[in-house]
């Protein structure tokens, strides 16, 4: 499995290229296949014992205050209010549920991005409508409104996971360790996950991108960039607390396909775009990082 897996992502691209009409019907499916891998990964380990720690607080942090940030010096700067929301939204879409997957193959801690699993996507959805109250196209929304909606969108693909994972623990542990067995094997689901979501990413642009080639380009580019600065960033915060990979995930890996519905939602449509071109960045790179990974592991087993 490890030679095959290095090639899975830049796959699941060309497949997504490639079927991504297909993929745009029935990408509704992925949100299944994720919380399969999350209920498979949660009882892998106690999560009575999860607790959040300082890099998680830090990430989280980070994402507070520079998505912010980000949004006002392109807005006064460039002048551009969609590369403006586009840029807000990347840097504060929640991390991908599916981050634990690509991150424990990298050697990052299994009960730190589990934890970030949980309270980032809590915070986005606490963050984001006060952000939206006075940024974007539904200003005008009550708070509670639009945090219902944003926690409607995240809470049952992370929270019923959680809980079922936790009720497993709890009442039935002979099961949630026979389950347990099994972790190794959301890498496939993971696939089938990301051939669905990449599709419709690719689908996507491809709907939204006629007579709109500059501001396309203008947000590809962004998106590239910022998909660099998260990770390079995350690493560096990581290696002060003693997992470099973790924060490198943590902040890189976003679960995009909720990026661009709060888009969609809440700003400019454009905006989504970013997210879209994102999705395919961070894949590439998870693709280089686990290349890179089982390459360096099979030169010292020599």
């Amino acid at each position: 499995m490890s030679r095959f897996r290095s090639y899975i992502l830049p796959i699941a691209i060309i497949l997504g290229l490639i079927f991504h009409g297909f993929c745009g019907k029935y990408a509704y499916l992925a949100p299944y296949f994720v919380f399969a891998i999350l209920i498979l990964n949660f009882v892998a380990i106690d999560l009575r014992k999860l607790h959040i720690s300082k890099l998680n607080y830090i990430i989280m942090f980070f994402q507070i205050v520079i998505s912010l940030a980000a949004y006002f010096t392109v807005h006064y700067l460039f002048k551009n209010e969609v590369v403006a929301q586009a840029v807000l939204i990347g840097i504060l879409c929640p991390v991908a549920a599916s981050i634990v997957v690509i991150s424990t193959m990298l050697g990052a801690d299994r009960e730190t991005v589990t934890a970030y699993t949980i309270v980032g996507n809590i915070m986005v959805a606490v963050v984001a409508p006060i952000y939206f109250s006075f940024i974007g196209q539904q200003q005008d929304m009550p708070f509670w409104t639009s945090f219902f909606l944003v926690f409607k969108k995240i809470g049952p693909v992370i929270g019923l996971p959680f809980f079922i994972a936790l009720l497993i623990q709890v009442t039935f542990p002979r099961i949630g360790s026979y389950l347990s067995r099994f972790k190794d094997y959301t890498f496939y689901l993971w696939a089938v996950a990301l051939f669905l979501a990449l599709g419709q990413t690719i689908n996507y642009v491809s709907n939204h991108g006629r007579g709109n080639a500059k501001v396309i380009l203008l947000l590809g580019l962004a998106s590239a960039l910022v998909c660099c600065f998260h990770y390079g960033i995350g690493k560096l915060i990581g290696k002060k607390y003693g997992d470099s990979m973790a924060g490198g995930q943590m902040l890189g890996q976003k679960n995009t396909a909720v990026g661009m519905w709060m888009s969609n939602t809440y700003l400019l449509p454009m905006a989504a775009v970013f997210l879209a071109f994102y999705s395919i960045w961070q894949n590439l790179f998870n693709s280089w990082q686990l290349w890179m990974h089982d390459k360096n592991n099979l030169s010292d087993k020599r």
